[in-house]
């Protein structure tokens, strides 16, 4: 076979691989994954519990929680292709110091909270085994869960917000109106994290309005590239 006939294929030898425009949704189902964990968790497990593990009893509570927790892998890998969306985006043009800080805080992200929720649902596990009593240790395990999914995962969200604003401000590769809703998410999750009540929705839901578009600017560039011809 020759050289040119090996060239024809349907990719070159040495030519980039593209990411599918459709791995750009991968943002919006962690958005909407990760938006419906957390409020099944809000909502399910009190903020404040009068007995530690009272909540357990009610078989309606306990089904939402463990809802939540199955949830978060699925949206912890959307969120990896999501990171890969971006990249894909940026292109040549990504700086090796900010791509580092965003690449590290978004494996970070998802670390935490996947331990976060392991750690989550081994207690709810051991509290519901018969003769199991809830005391100090759920009590433990609850802080345990509250700081790695509310304060430290959200502060690398917070992290990860912050590159990629800075990113996208350097490289114009999102509208001007995404940067500064960014930047202020960004802000309120590195000093009302645990503090705030639902503050760590800002983070998908900013997420949510990146991925639409990202999909909105494809289509675009895609009219643009093979407009229609005229009857």
């Amino acid at each position: 076979m020759t050289e040119e006939a090996a060239g024809q294929g349907p990719l070159r030898a040495g030519s980039p691989l593209r990411t599918p425009r459709a791995a750009a949704v991968a943002g919006i189902i962690f958005s909407v994954l990760l938006i419906s964990a957390l409020v099944l968790l809000r909502v399910s497990v009190p903020a404040h519990p009068a007995v530690p593990g009272a909540w357990l009893t009610d078989s309606r509570r306990r089904a939402a929680v463990a809802i939540a927790l199955n949830l978060i892998p699925f949206a912890g890998i959307a969120f990896l292709w999501f990171v890969g969306v971006l990249r894909d985006r940026i292109g040549q043009r990504e700086d090796r110091f900010f791509a580092t800080v965003f690449f590290g805080s978004g494996l970070l992200f998802v670390a935490m909270l996947f331990v976060g929720a392991a750690v989550a649902g081994g207690l709810i596990a051991g509290q519901t085994q018969p003769g199991a009593s809830a005391g100090g240790i759920l009590v433990y395990g609850r802080h345990v869960t509250t700081l790695l999914l509310n304060v430290y995962a959200m502060r690398m969200a917070a992290v990860f917000t912050l590159t990629t604003v800075t990113i996208a401000r350097h490289t114009k590769i999102v509208d001007r109106w995404l940067i500064v809703t960014g930047l202020a998410s960004a802000l309120v999750l590195l000093v009302g994290a645990g503090i705030l009540p639902w503050a760590e929705l800002l983070f998908p839901a900013w997420i949510l309005a990146l991925s639409i578009d990202i999909l909105a600017s494809r289509s675009r560039a895609s009219a643009a590239e093979n407009p229609a011809r005229p009857a």
